[in-house]
């Protein structure tokens, strides 16, 4: 009962990606370690944000926040009765930006961004008495990027794909009579040294980013006979994020991007069991505004966030679907203090699990 309705719960929450700290695209949740026996997953998912803002009050940006896909594999095997295995691949970070370039002239037209990673985490989970189980793991990351501003003096950046290392370390318990879990996992940061060929440097340049540490805390318990309340708190150091070419920096003296705050999100959900085939969710996310003003090429900050989920289980198969609902934080941009009111984004997804 537990199982179903927390895969549920997961894939809503995850429905056309996260939002957090507006480039977050992975919650980097240890669940899967928790399905029983041999498992696998595969989910894609799709978010449409609409993102707009205006400068001194009367030049519009249009829509900045073109939509994108997402994807997740997981695979998880139990190696001993003590001791699991999994692996996963997912896109932990993500950014894409596109200014229209027609319409009023906006300071930022035309300007566009791109980030991409992807990421393969390695774990473990070795089960201890008491109900107590230990976890840990190893995450190689690859991560590059592009932008283009042709506002600032036909400025334009590429980078070479980065690959770092970073681990996880964790602990968690379990009460299963009541599908009671607590898990709570660190994840380090990853440092990446990016080459770089910027328009304003006749030769390759190079910067170092940070993807920052965070610490999640997931839980679920029983609270009447099929039914499930679940959730997650999720701290990242998102202050030490920054991205800031040696040249532009030169040239303007500000990054391309960065956050002056750590991010805070929130999750809750409610799960039932309605047949022996069919099982549901609704799930609330929040991760409170900073207040800060905002970047840019991401003017967004915080949001609150309603998710819909529903999965189906057939034999040893189990079929998700979601649909989530997100109000955007307003934000005013650095520099030039645009305002961005208003806005939300639509997202959607399905997961497939396989046990075997």
């Amino acid at each position: 009962m537990g199982k179903k309705l927390l895969s549920a719960g997961i894939m809503a929450l995850s429905a056309g990606a996260a939002h957090a700290a507006g480039i977050e695209r992975s919650e980097q949740s240890v669940g899967i370690l928790f399905e029983k026996g041999n498992y696998a997953e595969f989910s894609v998912g799709g978010f449409n944000p609409d993102v707009q803002g205006k400068f001194a009050g009367v030049l519009g940006s249009g829509d900045m926040a073109p939509g994108y896909g997402t994807y997740s594999l997981g695979v998880k095997q139990a190696l001993t009765e003590n001791l699991d295995f999994a692996l996963i691949l997912d896109q932990p970070v993500g950014a894409k930006v596109h200014y229209p370039a027609s319409g009023a002239p906006y300071p930022f037209a035309g300007a566009t961004a791109n980030v991409h990673s992807t990421e393969l985490t390695a774990l473990l989970r070795y089960k201890l008495p008491s109900n107590l189980s230990l976890i840990g793991g190893v995450r190689v990351q690859q991560a590059s990027g592009e932008v283009g501003i042709p506002t600032i003096g036909g400025y334009s950046m590429t980078t070479d794909k980065s690959r770092k290392l970073g681990y996880v370390v964790g602990v968690a318990w379990e009460k299963p009579e009541i599908a009671a879990r607590v898990a709570l996992t660190y994840n380090s940061e990853i440092n990446h040294e990016l080459t770089a060929r910027e328009s304003f440097s006749p030769v390759p340049t190079s910067f170092k980013t940070t993807i920052p540490q965070s610490v999640n805390l997931e839980f679920q318990t029983g609270v009447a006979a099929d039914t499930l309340l679940f959730g997650s708190v999720r701290w990242v150091e998102w202050s030490k994020f920054e991205i800031a070419p040696p040249a532009f920096f030169a040239a303007t003296g500000s990054s391309l991007a960065g956050l002056d705050s750590n991010y805070v999100t929130y999750t809750l959900g409610l799960g039932r069991k309605f047949t022996d085939q069919w099982s549901g969710a609704v799930i609330l996310g929040y991760e409170p505004s900073s207040g800060d003003l905002q970047g840019n090429l991401g003017p967004t900050d915080g949001n609150r966030s309603i998710a819909l989920a529903a999965t189906y289980t057939m034999d040893n198969i189990k079929v998700t679907g979601g649909v989530r609902y997100v109000d955007i934080g307003d934000a005013t941009t650095k520099a030039i203090g645009a305002q961005f009111r208003g806005n939300s984004g639509v997202g959607v997804g399905i997961r497939v699990g396989v046990s075997f």
